[in-house]
């Protein structure tokens, strides 16, 4: 019933940028908690980063922390991942996810691909 449609992915540069967007449908947008996922081909899902429906506080994985930056924007019904300092190893598919209860994402993006040139 939820849908999550992403976009924003493509090819660029090492220390390049992307900003990735998940545009959602329903009407209770602001309730859910979204994050970002990204997975490479035969690796486990990583959790990028995360915020909350209603405080807003974001959370980040090491990895990415300081270079990324998730945010909302509920009266568009919109998520974004601002992307800096880009490296190789964050090649992957990128995916929007949706959670109504804390601690579980219930709706998913198809994904959008990124790819770090070296």
């Amino acid at each position: 019933q939820v849908q999550l449609v992403e976009s924003g992915g493509g090819l660029v540069q090492a220390g390049g940028s992307l900003r990735l967007s998940c545009t959602a449908s329903g009407r209770t947008f602001s309730t859910y908690h979204m994050g970002w996922f990204r997975q490479v081909s035969g690796k486990e899902r990583e959790l990028v980063a995360d915020i909350n429906g209603h405080s807003g506080s974001p959370s980040y994985a090491d990895s990415v922390r300081g270079r990324f930056t998730i945010s909302r924007d509920n009266a568009r019904n919109t998520v974004y991942l601002q992307m800096n300092s880009l490296k190789p190893e964050d090649t992957a598919v990128y995916y929007c996810a949706a959670g109504v209860f804390f601690a579980t994402y219930d709706y998913w993006g198809q994904g959008t691909r990124v790819t770090v040139s070296t």
